[in-house]
């Protein structure tokens, strides 16, 4: 069965060009409850914990960088089939290639600037969303 959450991150370029809020609307929009969020610039170290699996492929160091250049949004989202939505919402991982409407496509520009981080996975969404939130901070309603 298909878990009911799913973690992203706004990242650093999406949250220095101020589309921090419209993109919350679009997954408001979306029929997702946001039950958890955070607004933090991540520690090297953390950035190199939470990417560990991509350590040692071509785009990690890039990546390490740029996710380490500013203040990221955090946030758990909540609704049925939460991961397939929300892959569906973001589009491909290219926002040049990315259908239009999809939140790459309309606030990415490029690679890894694609503008957000989503799960890709119910056990990766457990897993991302413990790394950054306690049970206390997560709010059902």
């Amino acid at each position: 069965m298909a878990g009911k959450i799913t973690f992203t991150i706004i990242k650093p370029s999406a949250v220095k060009n101020g589309y921090t809020g419209p993109i919350l609307a679009k997954i408001h929009e979306a029929g997702f409850k946001i039950i958890a969020l955070k607004y933090m610039h991540l520690s090297l170290k953390q950035i190199q914990d939470f990417y560990k699996i991509h350590n040692g492929k071509a785009f990690y160091e890039k990546l390490v960088e740029y996710m380490s250049s500013g203040p990221v949004v955090l946030a758990i989202l909540e609704k049925d089939n939460a991961v397939e939505e929300y892959r569906k919402l973001l589009g491909s991982t290219d926002p040049g290639s990315a259908d239009e409407g999809t939140l790459r496509k309309l606030f990415g520009t490029g690679l890894p600037m694609n503008g957000l981080h989503g799960s890709d996975s119910d056990e990766n969404a457990i897993i991302e969303s413990d790394y950054f939130f306690s049970k206390l901070e997560r709010f059902h309603y």
